[in-house]
């Protein structure tokens, strides 16, 4: 793999403080894992919720976990690397495909639908397309594409802080939940790739 400069102080406490965020919304989210609900009310209201909340939550909290340990330049190295990846895609793949099967389901009407189900598509199209990179040496284009999936798994964490906010602002809560299903990830995905066209490219050699 090439190597990568060293990464400045910033952002590592930027990664810092998503990582510990990922690994709360994991580990908060890991209740539908643990007590796995037995109706589909009880799986947020969605006709399609059991099995495939069950499911989305297995694979996205995996890849939440995996997913912000992989920065870490120790693990970025050899053979650990190549399996936690590949464990990651895999939580990429079965957590996006179950959430396609949940957009679908969604109570808040074809917007909500339309925006989770553009995210777990697009969720499941750059966690391949960088596998594949990696796959063919082409290093470089792994790294961008690992980043942009990256950035769609933390859709999982933007919902849950614009969720609280919009409760504690007393906002209507299903016309803002409509807009989340869009702003939980298409900044994300935007911020991403302004960090792509600023950062520090890989070494070559």
């Amino acid at each position: 793999m090439l190597p990568l400069r060293p990464t400045p102080w910033p952002s590592r406490i930027a990664w810092t403080v998503l990582t510990v965020l990922c690994l709360g919304v994991a580990a908060y989210s890991a209740r539908y894992v643990l007590h796995p609900p037995s109706t589909p009310a009880q799986a947020l209201n969605n006709p399609r919720g059991v099995p495939w909340l069950l499911v989305h939550v297995a694979g996205s909290i995996t890849a939440l976990g995996l997913g912000s340990l992989q920065f870490l330049p120790g693990l970025r190295r050899g053979r650990t690397h190549r399996w936690t990846g590949r464990v990651y895609v895999a939580a990429c793949l079965i957590g996006g495909v179950a959430g396609v099967i949940l957009a679908f389901g969604s109570s808040a009407g074809p917007i909500a639908s339309a925006g989770f189900g553009s995210l777990a598509v697009l969720w499941i199209a750059v966690s391949l397309l960088g596998w594949r990179a990696a796959v063919q040496g082409r290093f470089a284009d792994h790294r961008r594409w690992m980043i942009r999936s990256w950035a769609l798994t933390l859709a999982a964490v933007t919902l849950r802080l614009y969720l609280p906010l919009v409760m504690i602002l007393d906002l209507p809560f299903l016309p803002w939940y409509r807009a989340i299903s869009f702003l939980a990830w298409v900044p994300n995905l935007i911020a991403a790739e302004l960090w792509l066209r600023v950062s520090p490219q890989p070494l070559k050699g």
